[in-house]
């Protein structure tokens, strides 16, 4: 019985399963058996900030496996007053001091990053105290303009999610590269879409040769130092070498991909040990037996249930898959994190409290964000628009990739392939979808379409006046010459600048323009989303003109902005509702 329902069958108020902790001033959630009362009444202490600290660093059970040692009748927090017992006054000041508002259930579906890249963190009961609690836990770090200054609810977003391979924490000493200052191991760029139907998770290989670029760096005087960038070096330098921080790995996701990530989330080798015992452990299935003496790991062909060490030596074991490379461990942590997602979503964690109170407090110390994503409770409305993709539609894939032609005959680093990868690049800039989704996403793509449809005028009776919304300079004079010489559109001029950047390109046009909007589309190949219904301006001649805007999604005169109709199929790719054996 969870918490809600333990508290109607006897009685409880939720609330009550609060108690105050007169040391510290602040509520707590109770997780054992209230001791029996003694003559001289004494504070509580509460199991649960103790036990969670202390077991997660040892890499036990954070979800209270001590606690129900203790109180083994109990799977939940226990109300306050003893049943049977008699009346029992409070502390001084516990009743005052009580919120005013009684805690609500929340399903918090959070991800968070570490070598098992992201996870999903269930339900908790969360009041006021708790959040409180919680936002004390993570850490955040000021990337400048490389992130986002806030979270929107109402647009497509991207977030990478950074595992590094820096030894800190208890037990971590044998883990990555001795000394490191913690280089990007481990990297997702998490893709959600608009309008919530799908959702991608784009592994990008630690191995992969790319150009860092130059990096502003907030010091900690306030001050912004310049990381010179690198040419010709591979990705996980793009954190922690010469002082860089997420910021600059941001920075080279964008250089690399052309995506643009909005927000970051960053944790260490900790995160899978603490996450996975807190959820009771996560299934897994192999094809073949393991014995990996460098990663301490042996397991059986079949079905395992890992957690703590044993998991974090599952998903950091490069030498038990394929052909022993950084590419093969990338598709064992998808199949890792699909079955910890299924896990997480499953009713068993969702309605324990214990159990999911660890699971909120072991990932909320396992974090770090940037200061756009700072605040627990904004982390939660991350949560909860995640929340709203079904796992079918969640896509793993990995950036295509190929052997660098100049390591010579011994592979150990790879390059994007200026084939294959292009068009998934694009598919996730243009938010489309890499599985089949409902008639919702649908339907908005027929609206669109719509709008092309029609007559058309010819190109010799178009009015347009370009404008430069975007990042790239001269492109109004670009797109201006291209037109006038290559398609005869004579009646067109170049505005310059436009007042503020826009993120895509847009045609406005009044009704009686829409046969020259139509052509206009047609020639530059603009999606039915860029058109823009409204009113037309007057040229030099008098006459309505219509407004091209060019954004930052404008790649060049001549350059199609259709998005793909359909994103192209990437060789391994998988959804988070199958179950898979690694091999």
């Amino acid at each position: 019985m969870d918490a809600q329902g333990r508290g109607r069958a006897d009685n409880i108020d939720p609330a009550d399963q609060w108690v105050l902790n007169p040391d510290t001033g602040e509520y707590e959630l109770r997780l054992t058996q209230s001791a029996p009362k003694s003559a001289v009444p004494g504070p509580r202490r509460p199991a649960s900030r103790g036990a969670s600290a202390t077991e997660a660093d040892r890499g036990t059970a954070a979800s209270g496996e001590k606690t129900r040692e203790a109180a083994p009748d109990h799977t939940v927090p226990a109300p306050r007053r003893r049943r049977g017992a008699g009346p029992e006054d409070p502390p001084p000041g516990r009743r005052g001091r009580r919120p005013e508002k009684k805690p609500k259930a929340k399903k918090v579906l959070m991800w968070t990053g570490g070598t098992l890249v992201f996870v999903v963190v269930g339900a908790a009961t969360a009041g006021y105290l708790v959040l409180k609690h919680l936002e004390g836990n993570v850490s955040t770090t000021d990337v400048g303009g490389a992130a986002k200054a806030s979270f929107s609810k109402d647009e497509a977003f991207n977030i990478l999610i950074i595992g590094t391979d820096k030894r800190t924490g208890k037990g971590n000493e044998n883990y990555g590269d001795k000394g490191s200052v913690g280089h990007a191991d481990t990297n997702v760029l998490l893709h959600v879409s608009k309008d919530r139907t799908n959702a991608t998770a784009l592994s990008i290989p630690r191995d992969l040769i790319v150009d860092v670029p130059d990096c502003p760096t907030k010091q900690p005087d306030g001050s912004t130092k310049v990381i010179p960038g690198t040419d010709n070096d591979r990705f996980n330098t793009s954190l922690g070498q010469s002082g860089r921080d997420p910021g600059c790995t941001m920075r080279t996701v964008k250089a690399v991909t052309g995506i643009t990530p909005d927000h970051f989330m960053m944790a260490d080798f900790n995160a899978v040990k603490t996450l996975t015992t807190a959820v009771g452990g996560v299934n897994v299935c192999l094809k073949h037996a393991v014995n990996d003496k460098k990663a301490h790991l042996e397991l059986t062909a079949g079905e395992h249930t890992i957690e703590g060490e044993q998991a974090l030596a599952f998903v950091r074991t490069r030498y038990a898959w394929g052909n022993r490379g950084d590419l093969d461990r990338i598709k064992v942590q998808q199949h890792f994190l699909s079955s910890l997602m299924r896990e997480m979503a499953s009713g068993d964690t969702l309605t324990d409290p214990t159990k999911l109170y660890g699971l909120a407090d072991a990932a909320t110390k396992a974090l770090t964000v940037d200061k756009g994503i700072g605040k627990v409770t904004t982390l939660m409305d991350v949560a909860q628009e995640l929340k709203k993709v079904p796992p079918k539609n969640i896509t793993f894939l990995t950036t295509p990739v190929r052997d660098n032609p100049a390591d010579g005959p011994v592979h150990k680093t790879v390059i994007v392939d200026p084939n294959l990868a292009p068009p998934v690049f694009d598919a996730i800039v243009n938010d489309v979808s890499f599985t089949e989704v409902k008639k919702k996403q649908k339907a908005k793509k027929d609206a669109e379409s719509a709008r092309l449809k029609g007559t058309q005028s010819e190109a010799s009776e178009i009015r347009v006046r370009i404008l430069n919304g975007g990042d790239v300079d001269g492109a109004a004079q670009d797109t201006l010459t291209w037109l006038q010489i290559t398609h005869g559109v004579s009646k067109s001029e170049n505005k310059g600048n436009a007042p503020q950047k826009l993120s895509k390109t847009t045609l406005e046009y009044d009704a009686d323009q829409a046969p020259q909007a139509r052509k206009l589309a047609a020639i530059m190949g603009l999606p039915g989303s860029a058109l823009k219904p409204g009113k037309s301006v007057t040229n030099s001649q008098g006459l309505p003109t219509m407004t091209l805007t060019l954004g930052k999604d404008f790649k060049g005169a001549g350059v199609s902005l259709t998005p793909p109709a359909k994103a192209p199929e990437v060789e391994g790719q998988s959804t988070a509702d199958k179950v898979e054996c690694a091999s």
